[in-house]
């Protein structure tokens, strides 16, 4: 019995002994990798110096523009003055919030912003989609670069001339639309398109649609670029119509690109501009025209209340962040290509 248990008791040691060692191996060599991966990232890093120095002017620009003047928040605590400046000024809290938030007139403006930024929003990325197929399938170089060519030039031209065009062909005055609804006996007198509230929505859309849908297609077009061609001649094999791989093949290529670019673009949904708005709006639509960056703009500039412009702009920006994130989770539980 005594051999037995001093067998036992060395073999418990030796099992020990055994499992100590294994144990301060495994550590050693996750040291070990740790070291390894610290020093290839150091490697790494020195080999490519030259970008990193290329890329510290812009990191330097997006502090200047981007970061640093976020310190201004804090005059949306605050009731500013323009004599007396930010340290100055007196502190009131959240007292800027509690008014934006009972004000009417601001939930008539997100609304609008709302809308109109959904609305750019399906159209300019259905179209675009879209177009970028159709283009991708004519077979004629000419004719694909002169489309390309017509649909590209309205985003290099100014929202001033875009409204200027827009109000010419919607005038009641010989507009181009009102001489064409009157030939075809649609209607009998001019129709004022521009005091239609309802119909303002609508127009704008159409105007940013019109504008930005040329350049929007270029990344798509970009990545259908890069489709692997033996997928086509594979689906060729098979039989497979123009459409069948428009749909199969092509449209499934677009996707991460199109996921990452919808994740992207929610965060403007609350920051539109104004520029279009101020531009194509007038009195008589004011209801329907008018959106938060507008409506800080007026408060600002107009009634001279910079705390409470700051802290529209505060609100758009946390509302976007917001935004972005629950589209990005949205896009991951769906699995689609993440920003984060």
């Amino acid at each position: 019995m005594n051999r037995r248990r001093k067998s036992i008791r060395t073999i418990t040691n030796e099992e020990g002994i055994n499992i100590e060692q294994t144990a301060a191996k495994a550590i050693k060599t996750d040291a070990g990798l740790k070291n390894n991966l610290r020093k290839k990232k150091w490697k790494t890093l020195a080999q490519q110096y030259q970008l990193i120095l290329m890329s510290v002017p812009f990191v330097g620009i997006l502090a200047l523009f981007s970061y640093l003047p976020l310190w201004g928040w804090i005059m949306a605590f605050q009731k500013y003055s323009i004599g007396k400046g930010i340290f100055g000024s007196e502190f009131v809290g959240f007292d800027q919030f509690v008014k934006l938030f009972n004000d009417d007139w601001f939930y008539t403006v997100l609304r609008n912003t709302l809308a109109m930024s959904l609305m750019h929003l399906i159209t300019s990325f259905a179209g675009a989609i879209g177009l970028a197929l159709f283009l991708n399938e004519v077979r004629s170089r000419l004719f694909k670069r002169t489309i390309q060519t017509i649909t590209y030039i309205p985003h290099f031209v100014s929202w001033v001339v875009i409204a200027s065009i827009v109000t010419l062909v919607l005038s009641p005055d010989f507009g181009p639309l009102n001489e064409l609804l009157i030939w075809l006996g649609i209607v009998d007198e001019p129709i004022f398109f521009l005091s239609k509230e309802k119909w303002f929505w609508v127009i704008h859309t159409m105007a940013g649609f019109w504008k930005e849908l040329g350049w929007s297609t270029i990344i798509y077009l970009a990545v259908l670029a890069g489709v692997d061609p033996a997928l086509y001649e594979a689906a060729d094999v098979d039989g497979a119509g123009r459409f069948r791989k428009m749909i199969h093949i092509s449209l499934p290529g677009l996707m991460p690109t199109a996921s990452i670019l919808l994740i992207l673009n929610t965060g403007y949904l609350i920051a539109t501009g104004y520029e279009s708005q101020m531009l194509l709006g007038n009195n008589l639509v004011m209801e329907y025209s008018q959106v938060l960056d507008l409506y800080a703009l007026n408060y600002s500039m107009q009634i001279g209340d910079y705390s409470y412009g700051v802290a529209i702009s505060m609100f758009k920006s946390v509302v976007s962040i917001v935004l972005v994130l629950l589209v990005n989770s949205w896009a991951k539980r769906i699995g689609q290509s993440t920003v984060l």
